[in-house]
């Protein structure tokens, strides 16, 4: 059977609170099994990728350029796309549901597309950033995917279980 797959958007600046959490739902997703998908290219996609290597989680990292990057890079498997932004789109499709952390532009485009191919959205709120008001604001009006907020490890954890996306407890 196929491991779940979350695909983790977004940026945060080290030091804040959505970094940190950023780096707890990485290990969180690790330690359930779950296969976490980033370009490790901001610094809360980067420690989330992290953090869930370091518990021994996979890691796939999908990159904007068409040259593998340094070893120390840091992802289990690495998909050098050479597509540039085109790239946000893969993103969006690699994830059964996709974490969204604060975020600007790029963040933005990722998520439209996850909306589009009805990718669940889980947005980190109450610490700043795009992903804040995006359970009051979705990209439009068509409801293609449940949006369910979270704002603590706590919380995440229970939307995962809500999408059924972890496993069961003793498996």
């Amino acid at each position: 059977m196929r491991q779940p797959q979350i695909c983790v958007l977004g940026s945060a600046e080290p030091g804040s609170k959505a970094y940190d959490l950023a780096g707890q739902a990485g290990e969180l997703l690790a330690r359930s099994g779950i296969t976490v998908i980033s370009g490790c290219g901001s610094p809360a996609t980067r420690v989330a990728a992290q953090r869930a290597k370091a518990v021994g989680g996979l890691v796939v990292s999908i990159i904007t350029d068409a040259d593998m990057p340094a070893a120390d890079w840091p992802a289990t498997v690495v998909i050098p796309c050479g597509m540039g932004d085109a790239r946000n789109l893969m993103m969006a499709l690699a994830g059964d549901a996709c974490i969204v952390i604060g975020g600007r532009a790029g963040t933005i485009s990722e998520v439209c597309l996850a909306w589009l191919h009805h990718r669940p959205l889980l947005p980190l709120v109450g610490c700043g950033g795009w992903s804040d008001g995006l359970p009051t604001h979705p990209p439009d009006e068509r409801q293609n995917a449940p949006i369910l907020p979270w704002d603590s490890i706590a919380m995440l954890e229970s939307q995962l279980a809500a999408l059924r996306l972890t496993r069961p407890e003793g498996h």
